[in-house]
């Protein structure tokens, strides 16, 4: 699909008024610019001249956020811009890639990989990493991708080509694209999780490597 659908596909969304992506609110103001924030946040300034990449390279106290998705997005700023386009590129540079997996999943077109396949491709020093076991992937899952102070995305991806689910120690909602991961009421475009991140991988490979 082009560019253009995607923003007609946001543009509907916003028709219908505010909405939240991730940590993300976009409502648009009475002059008819978009006004992107930081949901349920006090706003303290108006940042509008900084990049949006910036915003999400670390958290309000200066670390660096290595997960994107994380609910550690810093909450002191606020940015206008005047088209759908703008309010996409914003997007884009806090969660990379999540508007267009969207797209795709409007129209049936994402394609899911499973951790197990994810982590038979490994090569090199996190080839080991596939030596995981179900029960280890079980616990790891659990915590590392929990949307409690970990990861806001939706886990589409399986654990294995049988379909089993990532973990049964997450809530179901965990896996449920019409579910907030913030938990906040209101409309929201969900962040999806098609597979499994270089991140999860890693973690993967250190389990295996802590138990010998």
């Amino acid at each position: 699909m082009s560019d253009a659908t995607l923003e007609q596909l946001l543009e509907a969304e916003l028709a219908e008024g505010s909405l939240a992506i991730g940590e993300i609110a976009i409502v648009r103001s009475v002059d008819g610019r978009f006004q992107l924030m930081h949901r349920g946040a006090l706003i303290t300034g108006d940042f509008a001249g900084k990049e949006a990449g910036e915003i999400a390279r670390f958290d309000s106290s200066g670390n660096f956020r290595p997960l994107k998705a994380a609910p550690s997005l810093r909450a002191d700023w606020r940015l206008f811009v005047s088209t759908v386009r703008e309010v996409i590129e914003v997007v884009e540079a806090i969660y990379p890639a999540r508007l267009p997996a969207w797209r795709a999943w409007r129209s049936d077109r994402l394609a899911t990989t499973s951790l197990r396949e994810t982590l038979n491709r490994q090569s090199g020093m996190y080839r080991v990493a596939a030596k995981i076991s179900d029960e280890q992937i079980n616990d790891l899952v659990a915590n590392f991708c929990r949307s409690d102070g970990r990861c806001l995305r939706t886990i589409l991806w399986r654990r294995d080509q049988a379909g089993t689910i990532a973990s049964n120690k997450l809530p179901p909602e965990k896996f449920d694209p019409a579910f907030d991961q913030n938990g906040r009421a209101g409309r929201c475009v969900p962040l999806l999780c098609q597979e499994a991140c270089n991140l999860l991988v890693s973690a993967c490979r250190e389990v295996v490597k802590r138990a010998g």
